[in-house]
């Protein structure tokens, strides 16, 4: 396929942004890329060819969405901003087999969507330069929805990214590592310096690659327990894991109870919620189900 002048260039980018009368809106943290090298990076990390599909949310003036046209077999684009949709259908143009919503991706029928939009392809990744501020719902609503993914290969902000890839007893691991870890496979692939988008965003990024598992690594007996259970044993950080948990399921009770149940399952009462497995957790959920504790 014959390739036009980059839109990820400082000249191409401005030029567009320029000719269109473009505002950058901060309240839709709107940061464009401009490096060829970086977007490569993204593109190689989600493993696309012909056969497969893309799936890009945010994607700006379309420059990281001409390099997934020119990899995958199906792109879409799902942008919020109604100013930025006139835009894409110009400069990706060219590429027939790129579709364009306007709408927010966490309202939008993301399992009707691929019906749609993926039918004919074999594999589907998410590939985005994802909004800072929304980062963790939309991450969240893409593993929790269990759709059809290969691959969630995005770039966010760097603290997020390395609480993400977290292992157990490091000051990064917390409730999300163990959501998204439950959920795929995470891998930093590089650091973000800011120098790389227009207008430079005030904190570093990290692109990051969830391999999304096809069963959780784990067996619980209901996910909704175990996750509230996660949640009250990272409430006070500080506080150990018997005490967090006395305050969230055993308010009116005795401590026995409860630590009779963390021995149980193999933890001492005394440790902390950042120190725990995700095996350890699944195994102290299934403890407190069946002794009949209920959320």
């Amino acid at each position: 396929m014959q390739r036009m002048d980059d839109i990820a260039s400082p000249r191409r980018t401005k030029e567009i942004i320029q000719r269109h009368g473009f505002s950058f809106k901060k309240s839709l943290g709107q940061n464009f890329l401009i490096d060829q090298n970086i977007l490569g990076k993204i593109v190689e990390a989600a493993g696309l060819d012909a056969s497969k599909g893309a799936l890009e949310i945010g994607p700006g003036i379309g420059a990281l969405t001409e390099k997934l046209a020119q990899e995958a077999g199906a792109v879409t684009a799902v942008e919020i901003d109604q100013r930025l949709i006139p835009i894409l259908q110009e400069v990706l143009e060219p590429y027939p087999h790129v579709r364009i919503h306007h709408g927010d991706v966490l309202k939008t029928d993301l399992g009707a969507l691929f019906r749609e939009d993926f039918a004919n392809v074999s594999k589907v990744s998410v590939v985005a330069n994802l909004p800072y501020y929304v980062t963790t719902p939309i991450l969240m609503k893409l593993l929790e929805e269990r759709l059809p993914l290969e691959n969630i290969v995005v770039m966010i902000q760097k603290e997020v990214a390395e609480r993400m890839a977290a292992s157990p007893g490091t000051k990064d691991y917390g409730s999300l590592s163990i959501a998204v870890q439950y959920y795929s496979e995470p891998e930093l692939v590089c650091i973000v310096p800011k120098t790389v988008f227009i207008p430079q965003p005030n904190v570093e990024s990290a692109v990051i690659r969830l391999k999304v598992r096809e069963q959780p690594p784990v067996e619980v007996d209901d996910e909704n327990f175990f996750f509230q259970v996660v949640h009250a044993s990272f409430a006070q950080r500080r506080k150990t894991i018997a005490n967090n948990l006395k305050t969230r399921f055993f308010p009116k009770e005795g401590r026995e109870r409860l630590e009779e149940l963390l021995h149980a399952a193999g933890i001492e009462p005394s440790r902390r919620g950042e120190t725990l497995s995700l095996q350890e957790y699944a195994t102290l959920c299934n403890v407190l189900l069946r002794a009949g504790v209920r959320g």
